[in-house]
């Protein structure tokens, strides 16, 4: 264990040795990463621990700069353990890289399985039983995906734990994820309208790039083609606070004038690859769609069910609109580094033998104190969907909010796990 500290926080690091198939204890083994936080100023006290499960999926757990945000609200009486989900991070990273050692597509795809909440809920049962033994509980809180592994946890192992603190992630319980993009869709399509509400030249502005992107081989600075539909996805900032802001200060830098005439700037290249991160988290695009899957395949959901939505085809003569949080299958084509991965993903979104996430009888039996935010406009997890799910897990307070968007624990983050502490004690 390496410790070193920051005004106001003592960081210490942690590594674990854990079985990849948690079935095959003596198979594979995986290496996960944890990063315990305390308070200096009670880095030797006996503290009850709060752990923290990042969204994603495919995202490592935040890296404390500061004492600051959430953290600066959870150390005043936790030790907080920042959790590396397996594949993510420190923990034994998943990357085409990584992946390459691998003899097959086949290969790679059934070690891919191994990736989702019920792995990771297992890990850290691993991690709870080595940390602090057997009999101690501890209490979890998980941000948008992170509050899926939450409720799979409280599925798969109640008895662990104190408390569940959920913001803006309770699962929609279903078996495959097509409900789930016909409605993420018809969000996606309101963050549109707004959008070009708030910035209407904009409108023509991005029909403009697109239009652009359709007519010439525009290469980003890693040599990827800018295709208009790969455009179409920095749509997938429309549901954090911060995100029209985002999209419009780089569409507005987007052209210059050239030695050969009007192009797209460097600067507003170099934006777009900077915002899409599916070559660097690619458990996020290759195991997205299956997060939703028991028992089903996937099927490439959100290429099927875009059909459904004619508004998103670019056309010259019509709207342009930004997509949201789909993955499709064109992308491990136009994405290099995720080309590697092709064959794998077509196998795992052909796949059905998913095993069951939730179990709806444990939950309605739940016991375990639980409190969640459910954002009213929330782009990425169905506010309906999350209500279904809070009314059955037993004892699940909700703060139902349109105050806030998705990444509210990132932008208010002191006030958002103040309150949910509040409500899973009672005094609110």
């Amino acid at each position: 264990m390496t410790t070193h500290t920051i005004p106001g926080l003592a960081l210490t690091d942690h590594t674990f040795i854990i079985p990849l198939d948690h079935d095959r204890p003596g198979g594979e083994q995986i290496q996960v990463f944890a990063r315990a936080v305390r308070a200096i100023a009670a880095r030797d006290e006996e503290r009850p621990w709060l752990v923290f499960f990042q969204g994603g999926p495919g995202s490592p757990s935040p890296r404390p700069l500061e004492l600051g945000g959430w953290i600066k609200r959870a150390v005043e009486e936790y030790n907080v353990l920042l959790l590396d989900q397996r594949g993510t991070g420190r923990s034994t990273p998943l990357t085409f890289q990584t992946l390459a050692r691998l003899p097959s597509a086949q290969a790679q795809a059934d070690y891919l399985k191994h990736f989702r909440a019920d792995a990771i809920v297992q890990d850290a049962e691993w991690i709870r039983r080595a940390l602090l033994g057997e009999g101690r509980r501890w209490s979890v809180l998980g941000q948008s995906y992170g509050g899926f592994c939450i409720t799979t946890y409280l599925s798969q192992a109640p008895h662990a734990l104190d408390a569940a603190l959920i913001t803006g992630g309770l699962p929609p319980l279903v078996d495959d994820p097509d409900a789930v993009y016909r409605a993420t869709y018809r969000h996606v399509l309101a963050k549109n309208r707004l959008y070009f509400e708030r910035y209407s030249g904009d409108a023509a502005q991005a029909h403009a790039i697109a239009t652009h992107l359709a007519e010439h081989d525009v290469r980003l600075p890693t040599g990827d083609r800018l295709t208009p539909r790969r455009f179409q996805q920095l749509g997938l900032d429309f549901g954090a606070s911060d995100g029209f802001e985002r999209i419009h200060y780089l569409l507005e830098e987007a052209f210059v004038d050239g030695a050969s005439g009007r192009e797209l700037s460097y600067t507003f290249l170099r934006g777009v690859e900077n915002a899409q991160h599916y070559d660097t988290n690619p458990i996020f695009a290759i195991l997205h769609e299956a997060i939703y899957c028991q028992g089903k395949a996937s099927r490439w959901s959100a290429e099927r069910v875009r059909g459904e939505f004619p508004a998103f085809a670019f056309a010259a003569d019509a709207p342009f609109l930004f997509t949201g949080e789909m993955i499709y299958p064109w992308m491990f084509e136009e994405y290099a580094a995720l080309r590697p991965l092709q064959e794998a993903a077509e196998i795992l979104a052909a796949y059905d033998g998913w095993p069951a996430l939730y179990d709806p009888a444990v939950l309605q039996a739940n016991t375990v104190p639980g409190a969640a935010t459910i954002y009213y406009n929330d782009m990425y997890v169905d506010r309906t969907f999350a209500e279904q799910t809070a009314a059955t897990i037993c004892g699940m307070k909700t703060w139902i909010t349109n105050e806030y968007e998705h990444n509210a624990l990132r932008a208010d983050g002191e006030r958002v796990l103040g309150r949910l502490l509040q409500m899973v004690r009672g005094e609110v």
